[in-house]
């Protein structure tokens, strides 16, 4: 026999369920003081704590050691720092290489020359600088990848004129440079490697300066816009169910 009230009940599990699968992916690309800015304050807005490494000082080799994350590169290859610009710490180049036809479709083409950054503790979003970015090399666009744990490549930054790679420098805001920070928040789950690579084939591309990094607690994001209707959706069913209730005790009082 159809019982209302468990139909609510399963109608509720059902919402719940939704809303607690709806995680959200976040990106930050701007210049580097306004994106410092945008990911501290959607970390603490989330309720977590933002850790920051700067890298004051030079390094080298095939695996570098910065206590709460190991650099490697995604091919294996050796590293080393120089610097660049006004950009907060020293950097590491990794000139996009590889690559299919263009257009550039498969951002997995170019995985080989960026960096892997391997956490002693888990987390769930990271932001960094990034220098000589969008100088050239539009085929149709020059993009920048992160992946959580191998993941599906997330598009931090996309650009087709050189104009959309210029933000006022940090030391002179009057001044336009090339120099960003870019960031994704993943909150669907908790993470242990972080990848990051671009496609310019022809850019210098550089990434470090400083990096910034937190465990936000799941779903502790807000909610995506375009992911609500799926909830939206419980509420009707709820709501029609309570109108069906009300009418079944329409008709008994009939």
């Amino acid at each position: 026999m159809f019982s209302v009230k468990n139909a609510l009940v399963a109608a509720a599990v059902t919402l719940g369920a939704a809303t607690a699968a709806q995680a959200t992916i976040v990106t930050v690309f701007d210049g580097i003081t306004a994106g410092v800015s945008s990911f501290d304050s959607t970390v603490t807005g989330a309720g977590g704590t933002v850790n920051v490494d700067v890298w004051n000082s030079n390094f080298s080799g095939t695996s570098v050691d910065r206590g709460d994350y190991v650099i490697t590169r995604n091919n294996g290859g050796s590293l080393s720092t120089t610097s660049y610009g006004t950009m907060s710490g020293r950097v590491v180049g990794i000139n996009p290489a590889g690559g299919g036809f263009n257009p550039r479709t498969d951002p997995m083409d170019y995985f080989g020359s960026g960096l892997t950054f391997t956490f002693a503790s888990a987390i769930n979003s990271i932001g960094f600088e990034v220098g000589d970015w969008a100088t050239c090399c539009f085929q149709p666009s020059t993009d920048l990848y992160i992946s959580f744990d191998g993941g599906a490549p997330i598009l931090v930054a996309s650009a087709t004129t050189t104009a959309e790679g210029r933000f006022p420098s940090q030391s002179n805001p009057a001044s336009s440079v090339y120099e960003i920070f870019v960031a994704a928040f993943d909150d669907s789950d908790e993470f242990t490697s972080v990848s990051f690579w671009g496609n310019g084939i022809g850019e210098y591309l550089v990434m470090g300066g400083q990096v910034r990094y937190a465990l936000l607690d799941e779903g502790s994001l807000p909610p995506d816009p375009s992911a609500i209707p799926l909830p939206a959706a419980g509420w009707m069913l709820i709501a029609g169910l309570g109108g069906l209730a009300a009418l079944r005790r329409r008709r008994k009082a009939a």
